[in-house]
Formats: C-alpha cells, sequence, structure tokens
C-alpha cells in the first residue's frame, strides 16, 4: 500500500512538475518573434500620404486609438484627439480582461524606435517584450506588405503629440498566460495587382480587419464556418447592443442582393459633413461600424472588397440589428 501511495505522489509530483514548467515557459521565454528590427524609415510625400489613407480610412488605426463621440451616428472622431489612445475593450464586450488602446502620439511612442514600431503592429510585442492582445489585430497586419506598414508608421511619427496616460491593460489571469502563446512572426504579402480584384479586396478586407467585428466567437476565437456572418454583440453607450451584420454573399440574410454600386454607396453616404454629425438620442440605434471613417475609402478599394466578399461562402445567418437593454 505504502509503495503504491509512493507511486502515486510520485506521478503527481512529475505531472505538477511539467506543468509549471510549461507555465513557466510560457511566461519566461514567450512570446518569441524576435528582435526589432534595425529601421529608419524615412518620410517621403508619397509614403506619408498613402500611410494618412491606410491610418484614417482602411486599418482605421487613428479610429481604435482617437476618441470618438457616442452622441453621434457611427461615433466620429472628436477632433483634437488623434492617436491620444484611451478607448476601453472591456469584458462586457467579451474581452477576456480589459484593455485599452495606448497613447500612440509622440508623447506615448516617441521614444519607441520605428523597428520596435513595426515589430509591435505586424508581430504584437511591444519595446518592452510584452504581448499585445489582439484587439490591435496584428496577426491580420503582419499578412500585409512591409511598404504599409511602413507608410503607417512615417504617418503616425507626425501626429500631434497629445499628453495622455492611458491605463495598462489588464487580461484575465488564464489570458496573461495564454496571451504570451499568441504572437509570430510576421509574414509579409505584395499588394495584389488592382485589376485581379478578388486578390485585391482580400489584401484591403485583411488590413481593414473586417473579419474580427463580423464573426462571432466563442472564448476569444472565431467561430470555424462563421467568418463573416454578423452576430458580434457590442453594447454601446445610449443604453443599446448592436450586432455586426452578416455580409456574406447569402441572399437571405446577407450582401447576395446587394449590386456593387448599392455596396459603394452604402459607404460613401458618409462622406459628407451633413452624415458626420447626426445626433443620437439614448436608446436610438447607433453602431460601432467606423462609417464616417470607411467612407473616405477610394471607390475602386470599396469595389474590390465587394468582388471578394461575393467570393467568399454564404452563410444563412439572420442578425438581429440592435436591441434595447
Amino acid at each position: 500500500m505504502k509503495k503504491a501511495k509512493k507511486i502515486i505522489l510520485l506521478g503527481v509530483g512529475s505531472l505538477l512538475f511539467v506543468v509549471l514548467s510549461a507555465l513557466a515557459y510560457v511566461k519566461l521565454a514567450l512570446p518569441n518573434v524576435g528582435e526589432a528590427p534595425d529601421l529608419k524609415i524615412g518620410a517621403t510625400e508619397e509614403r506619408l500620404a498613402r500611410g494618412k489613407y491606410l491610418a484614417h480610412h482602411v486599418m482605421s488605426c487613428i479610429g481604435c486609438h482617437s476618441e470618438r463621440d457616442w452622441t453621434k451616428f457611427a461615433a466620429p472622431l472628436k477632433e483634437g484627439t488623434w492617436g491620444k489612445g484611451g478607448e476601453e475593450f472591456p469584458k462586457e464586450l467579451g474581452f477576456p480582461g480589459t484593455f485599452y488602446a495606448p497613447n500612440i502620439t509622440p508623447a506615448g511612442i516617441g521614444h519607441w524606435t520605428d523597428g520596435e514600431i513595426f515589430r509591435a503592429i505586424t508581430s504584437g510585442v511591444t519595446k518592452y517584450g510584452k504581448a499585445l492582445f489582439p484587439v490591435m489585430p496584428h496577426p491580420l497586419y503582419g499578412q500585409l506588405a512591409e511598404e504599409d506598414i511602413k507608410a503607417v508608421i512615417a504617418y503616425i511619427r507626425t501626429l500631434p503629440a497629445i499628453e495622455n496616460k492611458v491605463p495598462p491593460s489588464q487580461p484575465d489571469y488564464a489570458m496573461s498566460f495564454i496571451l504570451n502563446t499568441i504572437p509570430k512572426k510576421a509574414e509579409f504579402h505584395p499588394i495584389p495587382d488592382k485589376s485581379d480584384q478578388v486578390s485585391y479586396g482580400k489584401y484591403l478586407i485583411t488590413a481593414a480587419a473586417c473579419v474580427d467585428c463580423h464573426t462571432q466567437k466563442a472564448k476569444g476565437q472565431n467561430i470555424a464556418g462563421m467568418e463573416y456572418a454578423g452576430g458580434m454583440e457590442f453594447p454601446l453607450p445610449g443604453g443599446i447592443t448592436v450586432y455586426s451584420a452578416n455580409i456574406t454573399p447569402d441572399k437571405a440574410t446577407g450582401i447576395g442582393n446587394w449590386t456593387k454600386e448599392a455596396f459603394v454607396s452604402r459607404f460613401k453616404l458618409y462622406a459628407d459633413s451633413a452624415s458626420q454629425n447626426q445626433a443620437v438620442g439614448k436608446g436610438e440605434f447607433n453602431t460601432i461600424m467606423p462609417w464616417t471613417m470607411f467612407a473616405g475609402m477610394e471607390r475602386e478599394d470599396l469595389e474590390a472588397i465587394y468582388v471578394y466578399l461575393q467570393s467568399i461562402p454564404a452563410v444563412n445567418h439572420k442578425v438581429t440589428k440592435f436591441t434595447k437593454n
């Protein structure tokens, strides 16, 4: 009997040692994506223009890292807040912890090298070697062209410095370990030729990270087979919860009956100043979709995204537009 107990204790002890060793490895040895590259990005006129376009109208970096006015439809950005950070991504939205968009003006990351910013955007590791939760979709940004990332960095270097101390993100206990396993080395892809609308549209929709908001999740992961089928819920100020739309080509519940012109016009509707200043009362419909930012996307880019979306599998999934809390 004593021998059996000894064997059991040895087995439990060995298992505990393996588990603790694994946790120690994850906590201390990861993330491991390599050193930040030695970069010095020149700010050419062309690069700055491309970076501004991407940061404002495609990747929407400025949208997440600025302050939005939730008293107006689609919560346009408040002037003078570009890049200051501070937007909260709480547990109520399904996140495994509470996360904050950092200050990306020179007051926030002015002491980071270009290579450190590049690594953070494309591999999810900070200047200090800490893993970033993919609220900023670094797994997707790591699939873009290196030059596009450089253009964004060159542009955000030009933002006016705004002093704004942002609270540190607080992942849940389990996520504090899992988080270190998420960053990975980037696998860059060139920008496809615009004549190949499906490939070019896929590139743009990856840059815009549309899949993140338009896919339901379980334990923080996209539900397989439900990509772009909508239904992710977003509790918003004003006492409502909105649900992302089904943008697959399903004719009954998605955008299968939309024409290319209707798709493009839906975005361009919010390009004028009147549409960007529609007041929204308590309990009235609003949306997390940054229409006022995406409205600035070039027409041919929106057309390519439409063509790509029409090429993906249709998913029959009826989504409620919004509910009052």
